[in-house]
């Protein structure tokens, strides 16, 4: 199977580290055009080098802006004025009780995990669709079918971001544009590390403390440890090709068996 991206451009929001960063591997390495994502210069620049350390001949567009606001959209299109891929990864999680969580906060929440999705939808899939192919791959989360309950907000905008890919999906219908959501499993990146640690002992070693996490925060997964990026990225760079033309307002999980389903 020959996934090739080449003369394709593909924007991957906040792609400065983790699944993003690993996702923009992985289509550089399709031979796509990969514009990478952050809200600072500085961070932009170490990803970009941190691609290239991977994939020396990539070709890489720092697209330096916030995706959360409507200015920082506009500063994009400047730069980006189209995309051929979208790949909607931006998103915020924090360990919270759920009552503890108020009104500015799921404000918050929403704003960053589920709106930033729609204005860029909103934004590139009327080029997308007037050029007869496209591609948008939503990054949602386990946590949108099975609400954690230290995380009922971060839960709730993925389970909504479901909703977003399947209604866009709807309305690209029979246009060459294809979209949909991935549900990712617990996966293994700096911040999923700080947030083990929320949850369990500080003291422990890495691996004790991710298996620990595992066991008693995650026990429903049948891979019984952490997915790596590269693991959510493989798939996201499958659905950016040509050879998913036929998946479409599908929520493709890479989950390793979290979520007790044996469908979506």
């Amino acid at each position: 199977m020959q996934i090739d991206l080449t003369g394709r451009t593909a924007l991957v929001t906040g792609s400065t580290r983790g699944i993003g960063l690993a996702i923009a591997v992985e289509i550089a390495r399709a031979g796509g055009r990969v514009a990478v994502n952050g809200r600072s210069r500085d961070s932009v620049a170490r990803a970009v080098a941190a691609v290239r350390s991977e994939v020396p001949d990539a070709d890489l567009l720092d697209a330096t802006a916030d995706v959360t606001t409507s200015t920082g959209v506009e500063a994009l299109l400047r730069v980006l004025p189209q995309v051929d891929v979208l790949v909607n990864n931006l998103g915020i999680y924090e360990a919270v009780g759920a009552l503890e969580i108020d009104d500015d906060e799921w404000r918050r929440y929403f704003d960053v995990n589920v709106l930033s999705a729609v204005r860029l939808i909103r934004t590139y899939l009327p080029g997308m669709t007037a050029r007869g192919w496209g591609r948008v791959i939503d990054i949602a989360s386990d946590s949108a079918l099975v609400i954690p309950r230290e995380m009922v907000h971060y839960g709730t905008t993925k389970t909504a971001l479901l909703a977003v890919s399947r209604g866009f999906a709807k309305e690209a219908a029979g246009t060459g544009v294809t979209i949909n959501s991935v549900i990712a499993g617990p996966t293994h990146t700096d911040g999923v590390e700080d947030f083990v640690y929320q949850l369990v002992d500080r003291a422990l070693p890495w691996e004790e403390a991710q298996r620990e996490f595992m066991r008693a925060h995650r026990p429903q997964s049948l891979l019984g440890r952490l997915i790596e990026p590269a693991e959510i990225a493989h798939l996201v760079t499958y659905l950016a090709s040509p050879l998913a033309s036929a998946t479409t307002g599908a929520a493709v999980r890479v989950d390793g068996g979290y979520v007790d389903s044996i469908v979506p």
